[in-house]
């Protein structure tokens, strides 16, 4: 996935088909460090609280952190 700016972002939504490949916990974890970096958000302490819990808790957090710009969809 390539991410080229931020105003991107805003204007379409990245989506995730939980039930393919890209649903997988890896992938969306691999995601939040990519996006956590384009965000100047922290991936670090994101990935350290979506591993605290179950796979709902991981897409929880997820959806807390980036549902604005990801739509997750099953």
């Amino acid at each position: 996935m390539t991410i080229k700016s931020l105003s991107q972002l805003n204007k379409r939504k990245i989506e995730i088909d939980l039930t393919s490949p890209q649903g997988n916990a890896f992938f969306l974890l691999g995601t939040v460090d990519k996006l956590a970096k384009k965000l100047g958000k922290d991936g670090e302490a994101i990935i350290k609280e979506m591993e605290t819990g179950d796979y709902e808790h991981l897409l929880k957090v997820f959806d807390r952190e980036f549902g604005k710009y990801v739509t997750l969809y099953r």
